[in-house]
């Protein structure tokens, strides 16, 4: 497997977002972004005490609720907080940003780019992009399980509140939710921005709601308070043996949400996350963990529900409110989230173009993906109606999670050891812990799977079938299409000067990509036509391994003669070309009236894909996928802006695997 070409010409910067991870914004404006981090980065994370501690007492997978377990279990909650969290995300792992942004394909591009640059580089790193393209395509595909799972459980969770209120609520429990979600996902088309207004002061409410509660429940019980021993946590593996360890799939569902924390920092920077999650969102939780612990030292028949059983009856009902609140933002969160990971593998080549509706025209990462918003819609209804409660959805729950959680920390040794030069002792003292714990939860999870833990896995396995399809098919065609015989660009332009076409008015722009060779669409063109513009624009787009490019590093222009143009376009992988709004730019740049949209025609080709018999088994379950997915992509002029009556498109076939000339 070759890693996707994630080339940069210019030199690496290390930017933050002015005013936000630079230090350069004053106290006022920190504070606002971190109130708006609360809800678009803690969602999951801060709703995550309805379920998990209840999980761990689980009837079947989990451990009695004797004093001792929940002390060491509680201890668990706590120091995986502190660890994985505080340690590994907020201080360690947003260290390791490209130019501000965060997240696995972020860390991937990151690893790519310096695997492969520089004079020091040498084949045998180079093969080790392949690994660190799988690894990341898989720890990719199982955060889209855990898209689908989040808000099932979540609102699941929530709403299973009203039966703690009286049992004549259960047979309206899935219903509510059902209706709950296919709200959410109706008003995704509005737009994150105006749909999560409130996001940040709901999620504040509700930390702020946890955090009393857990205290009230402490006063009573501040014999809790020993679960910040962390020998409470060894003795508990001491006392339950491999039952204890079956225990951390309970454990690991504290910590959802650590990876939309890191794939959400482009948004805010680090210090107005890091500051809300030590201001306000760590603190609540360990609250609401320890009152969990305290009310189950009181009354250990409380494990079923343990959450809601904190609540007053006066209050249990405005908290199953504020809860479906709380538990929608969650949702909201990760869906927006799952947008942007598809938008982000789409520019790196890692999945098919999909229809991408920008909602905000002075935001650019607020997009909205209807294909992928329906998919997710029928995806999460049909789990909460086979599963039908929180606690069944709990075992699937965690495999998704501690997965990801593992690849992101086996990339981040990677990167640590080959582009900053880290000492093997450097990276065992900062990782060697957090390595432990992840394929411990990777472990404890895997023996949940026939209880649930096998979703996950195999809606992460589709969504990894469909990526690698994508990214072998289209290495295939790159070999099809440049065989290494076509013909040379400064060759045909001088043959035009020698044996001139006859010219017509007007601008004609061939896609092509960035070569020494003619492109074939116009070599295809001119044979059949027999025409050629006045001006011939060669276009080529590069996708590169930076979220944005600055507009100033745009455009490249070079004049080849005899009306032809080379124009180079530089897009980030959080970016989307427009083409009209590209000639336009270009035109202001390189002085010449290069684009007029009545006589501007685009050319484009159109591949019809033959698939011949092979040998390799990687063809034959690979290639069929692709051509699928080809099929079905929406059109290259729709997802370029370009108009679709100035497109102009030359069908050729083509055969793959392609032919190996001997």
């Amino acid at each position: 497997m070759t890693a996707p070409d994630l080339s940069h010409p210019s030199s690496r910067r290390q930017t933050q977002p002015v005013g936000v991870a630079g230090g350069s914004a004053g106290a006022p404006a920190s504070v606002a972004l971190a109130l708006a981090a609360l809800g678009i980065v803690f969602g999951d994370l801060g709703t995550s005490p309805l379920y998990a501690l209840q999980e761990a007492f689980h009837p079947e997978r989990g451990v009695a609720a004797s004093a001792a377990n929940v002390l060491g279990c509680t201890s668990l909650f706590l120091w995986s907080l502190i660890v994985m969290v505080s340690f590994k995300y907020v201080w360690v792992l947003m260290r390791a940003d490209n130019q501000g942004e965060g997240g696995i394909l972020a860390l991937l591009a990151l690893l790519v780019h310096d695997l492969s640059r520089g004079a020091s580089a040498r084949a045998g790193q180079l093969r080790w992009g392949g690994l660190w393209l799988l690894l990341a395509l898989v720890g990719t595909a199982m955060l889209y399980g855990d898209g689908v799972i989040t808000p099932a459980i979540s609102v699941l969770s929530a709403v299973e509140g009203l039966s703690v209120a009286t049992p004549a609520f259960d047979p309206y429990v899935v219903p509510l939710t059902v209706v709950i979600l296919v709200g959410l996902f109706l008003i995704q088309s509005k737009g994150s921005g105006r749909v999560g207004v409130a996001f940040g002061p709901i999620l504040a409410v509700w930390f702020v709601a946890i955090a009393l509660l857990g205290i009230a429940s402490l006063a009573a019980t501040p014999e809790a308070l020993a679960a910040f021993d962390p020998r409470h946590g060894i003795a508990f593996f001491q006392r339950n043996g491999f039952r204890g360890f079956v225990a951390l799939g309970a454990v690991v569902l504290c910590l959802t949400g650590g990876e939309a924390l890191y794939a959400d920092m482009g948004h805010f920077g680090r210090r107005p996350i890091r500051l809300a999650w030590y201001g306000l969102a760590l603190p609540a939780l360990v609250l609401s963990y320890l009152g969990q612990a305290a009310l189950l030292l009181r009354q250990p028949a409380a494990a079923t529900r343990p959450f809601y059983a904190m609540v007053p009856d006066w209050a249990l009902l405005p908290m199953v409110g504020l809860a479906t609140l709380a538990t929608i933002v969650a949702s909201q969160a990760l869906i927006s989230a799952v947008f942007s990971l598809t938008h982000q593998a789409m520019q790196l080549g890692l999945s098919p173009r999909q229809r991408v509706v920008h909602t905000s025209a002075a935001t650019r990462g607020q997009i909205y993906m209807p294909t992928l918003n329906w998919l997710l819609m029928l995806s999460t209804l049909a789990v909460v109606l086979g599963f039908r409660s929180s606690a069944s959805l709990a075992a699937a729950f965690g495999l998704a999670v501690s997965t990801t959680m593992a690849i992101t920390t086996v990339l981040f040794i990677a990167l640590a050891r080959l582009r900053w030069r880290w000492s093997v002792g450097r990276i065992a003292a900062t990782t060697g812990v957090l390595m432990v714990a992840d394929w411990a939860f990777v472990g404890a999870n895997a023996l949940k799977f026939a209880d649930g833990g096998w979703l996950p896995l195999v809606m992460g396995s589709l969504v990894l079938l469909a990526m690698l399809s994508w990214h072998y098919g289209r290495h295939q065609m790159a070999r099809a299409r440049h065989p290494g015989d076509g013909l040379l660009l400064e060759d045909f332009i001088t043959s035009l000067a020698n044996s001139p076409p006859h010219r017509v008015e007007g601008t004609a722009v061939f896609l092509n990509e960035k070569g020494p060779e003619v492109p074939k669409i116009l070599l295809h063109h001119l044979k059949h036509n027999q025409v050629l513009h006045e001006r011939v624009v060669l276009l080529s787009l590069q996708t590169l391994d930076v979220p944005r490019v600055a507009e100033a590093e745009r455009l490249q222009w070079q004049d080849l003669g005899q009306g032809f143009m080379r124009l180079s376009a530089r897009y980030g992988f959080m970016e989307s070309p427009d083409l009209p709004t590209l000639l336009e730019a270009a035109c202001a740049r390189c002085g010449e009236h290069l684009f007029d949209p009545m006589r501007t025609s685009f050319y484009m080709g159109r591949e019809t894909i033959t698939l011949l018999p092979t040998r390799s088994w990687l063809d034959r379950l690979l290639l069929p996928v692709f051509v699928w997915q080809r099929r079905n992509e929406v059109e290259a002029a729709t997802h370029l802006g370009i108009p679709a009556n100035r497109v102009v498109e030359l069908g050729a076939w083509m055969e793959l695997p392609p032919r190996v000339a001997h």
